[in-house]
């Protein structure tokens, strides 16, 4: 994967819990980490003491994390609502030339700050909460 524009990495939010993802905020800056949890299976009979892990176990996780502006004053609304409420709802994240990972997300943390001269602007951390999957370009 080459170089890539930051702000052709979009998020999308299906507000109304229908399916239908709608692009939600601005991002300025963003950033996806993908983490999986080891299980470690080590006895005593390890060969020469080492660690070995169990296959395909442990927790899989996604975050997302994203800074800008919202769309509108109905893209605020719904993730200010969303984040009060705890609710879950499936995100959309397309990534320019890799894919899009789809699934449900809670709102960890909302931030908002801004300058007297300038816009508002927010800071976003989505956790998953679910099974995210992956469609490739």
């Amino acid at each position: 994967m080459g170089a890539q524009k930051g702000r052709d990495l979009l998020l999308k939010l299906d507000a109304a819990g229908m399916g239908s993802f709608a692009a939600v905020a601005g991002l300025r800056s963003n950033q996806i980490s993908f983490n999986a949890g080891t299980v470690d299976a080590t006895s005593q009979e390890s060969a020469s003491q080492w660690r070995e892990l169990l296959g395909g176990a442990g927790i899989k996780s996604a975050s997302i994390r994203g800074s800008g502006i919202f769309k509108d004053a109905a893209s605020d609304a719904a993730i200010r609502s969303l984040f009060f409420a705890g609710t879950i709802r499936n995100w959309q994240v397309a990534v320019p030339d890799f894919g899009t990972l789809t699934g449900p997300f809670q709102i960890a943390s909302l931030e908002f700050g801004g300058r007297h001269d300038g816009e508002v602007s927010f800071d976003l951390a989505l956790e998953s909460a679910g099974e995210i999957t992956f469609a490739g370009v």
